[in-house]
């Protein structure tokens, strides 16, 4: 997201000055078969086919109301308390019907399900403003943005802001054993017979599979194709969310198309990822409502991951290992558990109040 947390983390310890950015092309939503423009204000609302004539003034009210709310000034609170107002509450105000729900909730606020419904409003109205500033960030197609080169760029250009500042890197270690003394604590990491001394060991769930515990599993699928995603308007680069109640599932499903304009394969090609939290153990047919609207495939690659988050307690072990990823491919869940591990690690919270200015990079 382009006001999101990661480009803040990004942009507060300067690795923009290693990154180069370019807008995605479009924000796109699946809605009853078919792939739609995900209306991100009240002007757009107006024009969209995911809704009837009488609904999209509803939605409009509904917009301009998010638009115009101020958390600090009441006056744009039309007399609701959104920490205790539900969402459904909020929307059922403004009468707006299930389908319309289902985009909003899922599209614009990037819920993963439909936990949100019972939750305060505020969340969901922040997280809409939030789509709707980071869509105003470039004037582009949607509210996102993707590294040139891939999201390899991102581990590459912190390991070289680190290193700035006397980092030092192993790579290609194999086999690296986390050493406790007596107590419990960590002391050092063993690989090849050499033990680098530590006091803190920060580390994914795949290090210490002792102090983690499986929470779920992600079903992927990666294509090769010569074609952009049909019905995105010939985008170069998308981003297509999948309601769970669209497919009839518990969870939603992700799609991303990138392509040689974020210089991440040759000219005339793009990769498409579809991704979800699995519910079988069959990728290629859990996964096939993604698949199917990718058009002619020529290469197609399927993949299964489990998802563990830590259940160790890092005070007792100085161990603080993050959550495996989600079936998201936008990182704000992400940037969210990073965030909450500095602060365990340092004791500080990050102020991530920045000039988001600084990162117009992008635009070029």
């Amino acid at each position: 997201m382009a006001n999101g947390m990661l480009v803040r983390v990004l942009i507060h310890t300067d690795v923009t000055k290693y990154l180069y950015f370019k807008a995605v092309d479009g924000s796109f939503v699946f809605n009853k078969a078919k792939v739609h423009k995900v209306p991100s204000n009240d002007m757009e609302a107006l024009k969209s086919p995911l809704m009837g004539i009488f609904e999209k003034r509803r939605a409009r009210k509904f917009f301009i109301y998010v638009q115009d709310y101020n958390e600090s000034d009441p006056k744009t609170h039309d007399g609701l308390d959104l920490t205790r107002v539900t969402t459904k509450e909020l929307i059922a105000k403004f009468g707006l019907d299930d389908n319309t729900v289902d985009f909003i909730g899922h599209a614009l606020a990037l819920h993963r399900d439909d936990r949100y419904l019972n939750e305060p409003a505020l969340d969901t109205v922040k997280r809409m403003k939030l789509y709707a500033e980071s869509l105003a960030r470039f004037q582009g197609g949607s509210p996102y943005i993707y590294p040139l080169y891939g999201l390899g760029e991102l581990p590459q250009a912190f390991a070289r802001l680190s290193a700035v500042y006397g980092g030092t890197y192993m790579l290609n270690k194999p086999e690296c054993k986390v050493e406790f003394d007596a107590d419990g604590k960590v002391i050092g990491v063993t690989s090849e017979g050499e033990t680098a001394k530590c006091k803190k060991v920060v580390c994914d769930p795949s290090y210490l599979p002792g102090k983690v515990r499986k929470v779920g599993k992600v079903a992927r699928a990666i294509a090769i194709m010569s074609h952009p995603i049909p019905s995105t308007n010939d985008s170069q680069s998308v981003q297509v969310i999948l309601p769970q109640k669209q497919l009839g599932r518990k969870s939603d499903m992700y799609l991303f198309c990138c392509s040689y304009s974020h210089n991440v394969c040759p000219k005339g090609k793009y990769i498409a990822f579809v991704s979800t939290e699995a519910e079988t153990d069959q990728p290629a047919i859990e996964l096939k409502p993604g698949i199917d609207l990718l058009g002619p495939v020529e290469e197609i690659f399927f993949d299964m991951y489990d998802r563990f988050e830590p259940v160790n307690e890092p005070t007792l072990d100085n161990c603080f290992i993050s959550t495996s990823y989600d079936a998201t491919t936008h990182f704000e869940s992400t940037v969210v558990d990073v965030l909450n591990m500095y602060t365990l690690i340092t004791g500080k919270v990050l102020d991530l109040s920045v000039d988001l200015s600084a990162a117009s990079a992008a635009e070029e």
